[in-house]
């Protein structure tokens, strides 16, 4: 079939609606900015002239009577849960030149969701991965779900160095390989067999590509798999490569079936080292690995210093454990962490 010859009607309704539909962008970004800031108003004003003056004896009653005061001037939208959402809303950011950014960039329901997270490091990585990535509501939610902050390496870091990542990614957008390394991957929706092999894992990998690249997180593209590397007279196989956008690197990723093994530090700096003389352009980072296993052995890896060498061990679980589960075992893991960190960095 033949293609439609441009016209000069079919190029001025393209141009025309490019102007409507980006107009109507700027004005959703503007109702959204100030909605979220007449928000963060209102639910201040109740916080700082009631419930903040030694009144909250009878702070419900004012909240219940002003919920039926502006629900019967202005409609629905106005409950009591709602107001006490716009106060939540302002004890969490205090800071109405915040607000006024998060406005910009986040839906009221995304900022509702996050003011919700306890801790304000994991509450800051959420908010900046959300802007980063463009992450919709749907997709915010999955990933604090998945314990997406407490499964990447950033996580294990000392709280000066996770707040000087974030710092960074804020000012610059620089992204640091500790934000998006994670460990566990969660690979559930592999939908593998209780048996398979590693030609099998891989295979189910570049079926789900566009999950897996979702998983691994922002700026990845996939280059290849089973890449040849020739070196004297012997042949070997990378089983994935990738490149990362973000950190301006390839990305190496060997699958194991089993438990980590010394021998793969030795195995994935080859690879690495091949690709940096090969491979590498004259603008990026330094290639790095990532060995996925069905199981970690953590004194070997710490003695081996992998992370000297640009490579992270991770484990991946092909089956989503019960959530009270992971979190037991996430948090367990960032505490061991943080408790090697203060040992080494003790004085001798």
């Amino acid at each position: 079939m033949s293609e439609i010859e441009p016209t000069p009607e079919n190029s001025l309704f393209s141009e025309v609606k490019a102007l409507i539909d980006t107009a109507k962008q700027r004005v959703a970004v503007t109702v959204n900015a100030e909605l979220t800031r007449l928000y963060w108003q209102i639910g201040h004003r109740i916080y700082t002239q009631i419930l903040n003056q030694d009144r909250a004896t009878y702070g419900k009653q004012i909240i219940r009577t002003l919920s039926q005061q502006l629900t019967q001037t202005y409609g629905k939208g106005w409950s009591e849960k709602q107001l006490r959402h716009f106060i939540h809303f302002a004890e969490t950011f205090p800071d109405v030149e915040i607000v006024s950014a998060l406005g910009r960039q986040l839906s009221w329901t995304h900022i509702k969701t996050l003011m919700y997270v306890d801790d304000d490091l994991k509450r800051d990585f959420y908010i900046e991965l959300a802007q980063l990535e463009h992450w919709s509501v749907r997709q915010l939610r999955e990933r604090l779900d998945s314990m997406l902050y407490e499964r990447t390496a950033l996580s294990r870091k000392p709280e000066t160095t996770i707040r000087h990542d974030l710092d960074q990614l804020r000012k610059t957008k620089a992204v640091s390989p500790d934000l998006l390394l994670k460990d566990p991957y969660i690979l559930d929706f592999l939908q593998l067999n209780d048996r398979y092999l590693e030609k099998d894992l891989e295979d189910a990998i570049l079926r789900d590509l566009e999950q897996f690249l979702l998983e691994l997180g922002a700026g990845f593209t996939f280059v290849a798999r089973q890449k040849k590397l020739q070196i004297d007279n012997d042949d070997f196989y990378l089983d994935l490569l990738f490149y990362n956008r973000k950190l301006k690197r390839l990305i190496a990723i060997d699958l194991k079936l089993g438990s980590f093994k010394a021998e793969y530090k030795g195995q994935m700096e080859l690879y690495l080292r091949w690709l940096a003389k090969h491979d590498q352009e004259p603008d990026e980072n330094t290639p790095l690995g990532i060995i996925l296993c069905a199981g970690k052995k953590q004194e070997q890896i710490e003695l081996l210093e992998l992370d000297k060498s640009g490579i992270h061990v991770a484990e991946y679980l092909t089956v989503l454990p019960p959530k009270a589960l992971l979190q037991t075992k996430l948090q367990q893991a960032i505490t061991n962490a943080r408790k090697r960190l203060t040992v080494e960095n003790e004085p001798q």
